[in-house]
């Protein structure tokens, strides 16, 4: 029987990976802190992945054909897991993020007139900064913004597998994730039904540019595919079709049966997915590879009535 190790994956798109394992028949086990339990047939390892000596004796004599890590955020995670899991598993696929490819966060990312391939952000040529506070976020935002913070963690993260790994590794780098309901703990699909559904304005660019975007369901197949293949590097993940803010409402709006008012944004206070860059991936390298990859038209409609479902459920629930 294979053997996946599964680092958070407790809520999400993450449950769906652990099931996917599970009901395969590979033998999953699922680490994180204890914060929330493992479904039925699963193997619980409850460790902070960031304690280096915990996380080893937690983990005992346990080996993977796969580790799956679902929250490596820093570069000193990065070095603890190259330490922790060198002898271990000979296969390591991190969850990683468009948000790498954000101009706005480092002025060595390129800007692009178009969706970017995964050669716009070589984690073998980024810099790496073990001394900067990664362990303390109070610290570290007085070096980054809570967006830079975050996709400069990424970017190092990266770094270190492409320059550490003893494994074989892969950087998932998925779209903004969209469906589930209320289990799209994001809420940023909310933010849209809802404005739209009460003829609100949403707050777009004057000129927004498109985005990638990926549904739930489909990530947690391209992890697992990922972690059970010899990909490595990095390595997009999004449907097909990329939209953006003001199509995306427009679009939300007829399946609500009614229509979309905006508002032009200013400062800080632009909708989540409105962009006054371009910021949308290139996915031709994974469908080369053969991963299934959906048209975002097909599954929208779908996640948008789980969300207009939801509004409808919480509001019940405050009503009661």
């Amino acid at each position: 029987m294979r053997s996946v190790c599964i680092i958070g994956g407790s809520r999400y798109f993450g449950l769906h990976l652990v099931s996917l394992f599970r009901d395969a028949g590979v033998a999953v086990t699922l680490v994180n802190r204890g914060s929330a339990a493992p479904p039925p047939g699963v193997d619980h390892v409850r460790a902070d992945r960031s304690d280096e000596a915990a996380l080893t004796a937690a983990l005992g004599g346990r080996t993977f054909d796969a580790v799956v890590d679902q929250v490596l955020y820093t570069p000193l995670q990065a070095a603890v897991a190259c330490r922790v899991f060198a002898e271990r598993t000979p296969r390591y696929v991190m969850t990683s993020t468009m948000e790498v490819y954000d101009p706005a966060t480092s002025p060595l990312v390129p800007a692009s007139d178009g969706p970017v391939t995964e050669g716009f952000v070589d984690p073998a040529a980024w810099a790496v900064d073990l001394d900067l506070p990664w362990h303390d976020p109070q610290a570290l935002a007085r070096h980054f913004d809570a967006a830079t913070g975050y996709a400069e963690g990424k970017r190092q993260a990266e770094a270190v597998l492409a320059r550490s790994a003893p494994f074989s590794w892969a950087s998932i780098r998925s779209a903004h994730v969209l469906g589930g309901g209320d289990r799209d703990f994001t809420g940023r699909l909310a933010h849209y039904v809802e404005r739209i559904a009460a003829g609100r304005p949403v707050a777009v660019h004057r000129e927004a540019r498109p985005t990638s975007f990926v549904h739930h369901r489909e990530i947690a197949t391209v992890l697992a595919r990922a972690a059970l293949t010899d990909a490595d590097g990095p390595l997009n993940a999004c449907s097909h079709g990329a939209l953006d803010a003001a199509r995306l409402s427009e679009l939300i709006a007829e399946r609500l049966g009614t229509t979309a008012r905006f508002r032009t944004a200013e400062g800080e206070d632009a909708s989540p997915f409105s962009f006054d860059r371009s910021y949308a991936m290139d996915n031709g390298r994974a469908a080369a590879l053969g991963f299934p990859l959906s048209r975002t038209a097909d599954w929208l409609p779908a996640a948008i009535d789980e969300a207009a479902g939801a509004a409808k459920a919480a509001a019940a629930g405050r009503a009661v």
